[in-house]
């Protein structure tokens, strides 16, 4: 069982926001199938107007996601944070002076207690990466405890930017969603969400933050790969070594009048790892003339790496 809650709050009295609620739907559609159209998070959607968006009801479906015994509770959260002397806060719709939201402190001792598998908080809001830090000295409170990963949208001292009607953060984790943070089996993690994100902002953006507790990471969707896993794994066939060539002729290439129809098929096999980086022609700039000159082709460092999970039927 897979849940995830997600929140987005736009309408604050006295300091609207305007992306969030967009930010959260599209969250929230992503997040519910794989590319592939197939179940992936059974989801919870809270975005306001409406009383769903207060401290009680949201404070609630986070108790709720993280009960029971779930393989993966994911809670995403957009709107504004806020850092106080006492710790930092998500603020919810109905904030008030003293009363502006629900501790951050809260959640990760919920999240900690919870009996899920995976627990995954992404919080797209300002001064979000305080989120999982020692309360202010005591290294006794809000520690990250073994399942977790949060990954935010900045650092503790830093705000969470809009632009063009949406969070930058979360346009990046949209991307990555949707295939950008894909490795070559199409599985999205946070790991790999993160090092999207971290790459697309720059020195002088807003840092994003990753903290986690796992011994592996979750899978949090799944995207069709650019090549089917059982070409993939096909590999340790034409390779039987990792460090050994692949010889090429002129009868692999289809344009040579006497070409063979299955070295045709193995050479366009060989063609497809190289757009995806796992084989490079040696001592020739493309794979046609290292088959017309009789040249040979090698696994990449990344094709060692499919290799060896190919061999150890890992793929």
């Amino acid at each position: 069982m897979r849940k995830a809650l997600v929140i987005g709050i736009n309408n604050y009295p006295s300091a609207p926001l305007n992306g969030c609620v967009k930010d959260a739907i599209e969250i929230a559609n992503v997040l519910e199938k794989h590319s592939d159209g197939s179940p992936n998070f059974s989801v919870k959607l809270i975005t306001d107007p409406g009383e769903s968006a207060n401290k009680v009801k949201i404070r609630e479906a986070i108790e709720k996601l993280f009960e029971g015994k779930s393989d993966v509770a994911l809670f995403y959260f957009s709107g504004h944070g806020l850092i106080k002397s006492t710790g930092g806060y998500l603020v919810t719709s109905d904030y008030k002076s003293y009363d502006e939201g629900i501790s951050m402190d809260d959640i990760l001792k919920i999240a900690n207690r919870s009996g899920a598998r995976d627990k995954v908080i992404i919080l797209d809001c300002c001064h979000s990466g305080i989120f999982g830090n020692p309360n202010f000295g005591d290294s006794t409170l809000a520690q990250i405890s073994d399942g977790i990963t949060v990954l935010t949208a900045c650092r503790d001292n830093e705000s969470s930017i809009e632009v063009n009607g949406g969070g930058v953060f979360t346009s990046l984790l949209l991307d990555a969603f949707e295939g950008g943070a894909a490795d070559l089996r199409g599985n999205v993690t946070p790991g790999s969400v993160y090092a999207y994100v971290d790459e697309a902002l720059g020195a002088w953006d807003q840092r994003p933050i990753f903290k986690t507790n796992v011994s592996k990471f979750v899978q949090l969707r799944k995207i069709n790969p650019r090549v089917p896993i059982d070409k993939l794994r096909m590999i340790v066939e034409l390779f039987p070594s990792p460090n050994e060539h692949f010889n090429l002729d002129p009868e692999f290439e289809d344009t040579f009048e006497n070409h063979d129809m299955q070295k045709v098929k193995t050479f366009k096999l060989l063609q497809e790892y190289v757009t995806i980086g796992l084989v490079v022609p040696v001592d020739e700039e493309h794979m046609y003339y290292a088959a017309m000159n009789s040249k040979s082709c090698r696994l990449t460092a990344i094709g060692y790496q499919y290799w060896r999970l190919a061999s150890e039927k890992k793929l």
